[in-house]
């Protein structure tokens, strides 16, 4: 044989045993491609009891799936593809009646093998939403919404359940310029079709959105910048879902389907509890899909004009009805304020709110001196409390329905401080609360020193779901501002210094519609007031004057 071919031929077997190892070793490090197996589905459906089996009406429905070996897990409905890594999610079915739904489920696995499940649910949905809501959201068949970036605390987040907007962070006027939020129009048209433009425009379909790390790749795009937890111009094109209203555990609901989103993609369920709302304005709040904060948003509808929905409402309530200047030293008018003594024992402990203040008529907790009423918490042990402090009201002296109530205030200093300017309705004798509702004009707390709360509370929305918003004023504890509501049979709104903040919709089944009478306190501590600062001594609130207009 030929020499050189003897070389060839064996140069050859040489390669192709290095070709067979090497593919063997190439195989030995893959991982197995396993199957998902033993996948199961926990069905809870909102409400659902012996007597009401189909749930509460609202429409909501919790899913669970769990499955052995699988990385991840899809929900399908009505042709759109839920991604749910953690196999938990709730859908909200809106169509008014009680129909069957069908979810199918996937455990997806190594290598995308995966493993599915049909899943029937009968659900019942008696919700129909209110006509106010409907206009506010789509007019008069279509409405363009946007991000009011130039408002603070347009987008931010809080705990999970909370209800304070933007508790921990909130974002200032403008701030997030730049990434991808501020361009994106809101589209809710009467068919219950949503429509996300992520340019501004309709020219092209491109664009860029904002997103949390890793959950925004539920949207399947390369692309987008990191900075810190955040992916800042994800490039993503205009798009279109389907939107709904529901209202579980009496909250309203928007739910959009498969990924569409509002502002800052979270993942999540895609639901978003409408937390206050106007003609032209809401907030709304969604919890990711990490679980791990609720996200608040201020939309402003683009037709809403200049000033973006924040003036004072138009009522004209600019006729005097009644009002106190406190011009005149030592105590309050015992003709017209009353006052609420010791802890709320034996029927109302703590008052209700494990406040930690025994309350007196004592000149050094309340009395006018300087032109003003100064209410003042001190550390001094009373009646078992560890402070003393004063609360008056005007109940069974002075009461009134609709108006514009406004206190010029300077708030106290000091952690653990909670005064408050707020209404009752004249019946909480014989209606308990939350029964008789209750409007909370103003309310701050020291340990929060610049943001001031406007809260409504009634029988379906109270306490912790209360419905809440907040405004900042850096200097409440060193300057005088004046604090004020206008009430309406439509409507609640919050102001400081004339500049609407929060707006509350009111209508004939709320228990707004009836006199109410007023009521000045500090607290000291509580659900709301927090932590005592273990320094405290005492803190002073000044009221320069209380007015009420029809």
């Amino acid at each position: 044989m030929n020499i050189f071919k003897l070389i060839y031929r064996l140069s050859g077997l040489w390669l192709l045993a290095i070709i067979l190892v090497s593919c063997e070793e190439d195989l030995a490090e893959l991982d197995p491609i396993i199957t998902p197996s033993n996948l199961e589905v926990a069905v809870d459906i909102v409400g659902a009891d012996a007597d009401n089996p189909y749930g509460d009406g609202s429409g909501s429905v919790h899913f669970t799936a769990s499955a052995d070996d699988a990385l991840g897990y899809q929900f399908i409905f009505n042709g759109e593809t839920r991604a749910v890594p953690s196999g938990e999610t709730t859908f909200n079915f809106s169509n008014t009646g009680l129909f069957t739904y069908n979810v199918s489920v996937v455990a997806v696995g190594t290598g995308g093998i995966s493993t599915s499940k049909n899943v029937g649910v009968e659900v019942l949905v008696t919700y129909q939403p209110p006509a106010d809501l409907l206009q506010m959201l789509v007019g008069d068949g279509s409405r363009t919404w946007r991000i009011k970036s130039e408002a603070s605390g347009h987008f931010g987040l809080g705990p999970v359940g909370g209800n304070i907007p933007t508790e921990w962070y909130g974002a200032g006027p403008e701030e997030k310029t730049g990434v991808g939020m501020y361009d994106d129009r809101y589209i809710f048209n009467a068919d219950g079709t949503f429509t996300h433009i992520t340019d501004e425009t309709t020219d092209t379909p491109e664009g860029t959105v904002f997103g949390r790390e890793v959950l925004i790749e539920e949207l399947a795009g390369p692309g987008g910048e990191a900075q810190g937890a955040d992916i800042i111009n994800y490039p993503y094109n205009d798009y279109q879902e389907v939107w709904a209203l529901s209202e579980p555990n009496g909250v309203e609901t928007l739910s959009l389907s498969g990924t569409g989103f509002l502002g800052y993609y979270t993942g999540g369920d895609h639901r978003y509890e409408i937390f206050s709302r106007s003609a032209d304005e809401m907030i709304v709040k969604t919890t990711d899909g990490n679980n791990e904060f609720d996200w608040w948003f201020i939309l402003i509808a683009t037709d809403a004009g200049a000033g973006g929905g924040s003036e004072p409402s138009g009522n004209n309530f600019d006729e005097l009805i009644w009002a106190r200047e406190f011009d005149t030293p030592g105590a309050p008018d015992a003709t017209v304020w009353n006052y609420e003594l010791g802890d709320g024992c034996p029927d109302l402990c703590g008052w209700g709110n494990n406040e930690a203040q025994y309350y007196t008529d004592s000149p050094d907790n309340i009395r006018i001196e300087d032109g003003y009423l100064k209410i003042t918490a001190i550390k001094e042990a009373v009646g078992g409390k560890e402070y003393t402090s004063a609360r008056i009201t005007t109940k069974d002296n002075f009461s009134f329905t609709y108006g514009r109530v406004e206190v010029r205030a300077k708030m106290p200093q000091g952690g653990g401080t909670w005064p408050a300017f707020w209404m009752l309705g004249s019946d909480i004798d014989t209606n308990p609360w939350p029964g008789a509702g209750e409007i909370d004009i103003m309310e701050f707390t020291g340990n929060n020193p610049e943001t001031i709360l406007g809260t409504t509370h009634d029988p379906n929305n109270f306490a912790g779901n209360a419905r809440t918003g907040s405004t900042t004023v850096a200097d409440a504890t060193t300057a005088f501002h004046t604090y004020a509501m206008e009430w309406s049979e439509t409507s609640i709104d919050f102001y400081v210094d004339d500049e609407m903040y929060h707006s509350v919709s009111n209508n004939a089944d709320l228990p707004f519609n009836k006199d109410f009478f007023l009521i000045l306190n500090m607290a000291m501590g509580g659900t709301l007031g927090g932590d005592i600062d273990p320094d405290f001594t005492s803190a002073t609130m000044e009221i320069d004057y209380v007015r009420v207009y029809q």
